[in-house]
């Protein structure tokens, strides 16, 4: 038997008809979208479908998304790209501390070319204080950048008042919404953003395809210069083939969305209520309520979670732990959260996903209860 799978977070299996509809850009489809002849047009209005499938799922015009190659490209076309244009009105950067590494690394690369970036704390749940984006904000501000919701603990953050904050003062507003897109509402009206960060792979799309919302009027310098591919802003072939993937990921998302929403908090309510029925310190890392309805971070007292999951290849979920040089280290995230490094280094990542099930859940209780006893002995 496979392994129960519990890391969605990490990445999803390519949806049947999401495979389906890509194959025929694999096979006889393959033109250039650029190309003016037949094999082009096809493959031109294919991509357009796609692109306007996840307008709809985003609430925004056609016009606004730029197909990139993942997320992490999405994210340093945003930042930088806001960067490099905005230059001339200033050099100061907000940003939170427990950003994806992909803002976070971003953010430092900045640092080191005479950017300033303000690291906003978070609280015990994982969240950003508006108020503390009001007070950071300096004459010099050009982009304010903050995760929709957090790959590891799933807190989802009050985008809405930061984004009418950054309105406020007519600062462009980015939020990397890899995690959120597919699994909760993310329509860009209604956060209030300028640019918005999105994933493929992070919701039943294949890997090397992702997308950046970039509202109409926002200054932006690309990062990969060419041809004028995706009005401008992203030069390169499109990828036919992952693109249509996304496209009808997306369409999959919107048709379901609450549904699938709905059916995965139930699924890790009873995740999370019978590990705690079976087993004695287990602690909740995030939000109890603002939180993806997919994930649940816990924390078990006194036991190495490196340790734990390696004696349980029957399961696979994941830490926020880092190994450099032989030493594990606790979650950054959940030590900006106020963690202490034990129960940090005790914290295991569950995340659900379409194909999770009731007897899968069960299977897992037992199986991380009987292991978590075992460690303890």
């Amino acid at each position: 038997m496979p392994p129960i799978y519990l890391d969605y977070n990490a990445t999803t299996p390519v949806d049947p008809a999401v495979l389906d509809a890509m194959l025929p850009y694999l096979k006889g489809e393959f033109g250039n979208p650029s190309s003016s002849h037949a094999y082009g047009a096809r493959a031109h209005a294919a991509v357009e479908a796609a692109r306007a499938a996840l307008a709809a799922l985003l609430g925004c015009s056609t016009e606004e998304v730029a197909f990139t190659g993942c997320a992490s490209e999405s994210d340093n076309l945003a930042i930088k790209g806001i960067a490099e244009a905005q230059r001339d009105r200033g050099d100061h950067i907000i940003t939170s501390q427990v950003e994806h590494p992909a803002v976070a690394a971003t953010c430092r690369y900045l640092e080191r070319h005479g950017y300033r970036v303000t690291y906003l704390p978070v609280d015990a749940q994982g969240r950003v204080d508006p108020d503390d984006v009001s007070r950071a904000i300096t004459p010099r501000t050009i982009l304010i950048t903050v995760m929709h919701a957090n790959n590891e603990v799933g807190t989802v953050q009050p985008i809405e008042a930061i984004g009418r904050i950054a309105r406020m003062h007519s600062i462009p507003f980015h939020t990397d919404a890899a995690q959120a897109v597919g699994k909760i509402p993310a329509r860009v009206d209604d956060l209030a953003v300028d640019l918005l960060t999105v994933a493929g792979h992070k919701f039943y799309a294949p890997k090397g395809v992702g997308a950046l919302y970039i509202r109409r009027g926002t200054r932006l310098a690309s990062l990969i210069h060419g041809a004028g591919h995706e009005d401008g802003r992203r030069a390169g072939t499109e990828n036919v083939a992952h693109i249509v993937g996304l496209g009808e990921a997306s369409r999959l998302a919107a048709h379901d969305l609450a549904e699938t929403g709905e059916r995965l908090r139930t699924l890790r309510d009873r995740l999370h209520q019978g590990l705690m029925g079976c087993v004695d310190g287990v602690h909740l890392n995030g939000h109890p309520t603002e939180r993806l309805p997919n994930t649940l971070n816990v924390s078990f007292a006194g036991v190495d979670s490196t340790a734990l999951l390696a004696a349980l290849p029957e399961v696979a979920a994941s830490t926020g732990s880092a190994c450099h040089s032989g030493r594990t280290e606790p979650s950054s995230v959940l030590l900006a959260m106020g963690v202490s490094p034990d129960l940090a280094l005790g914290a295991v990542r569950f995340s659900l996903g379409r194909w999770t099930t009731e007897e899968e859940v069960d299977q897992a209780i037992h199986l991380v209860a009987g292991q978590v006893s075992a460690l303890r002995m």
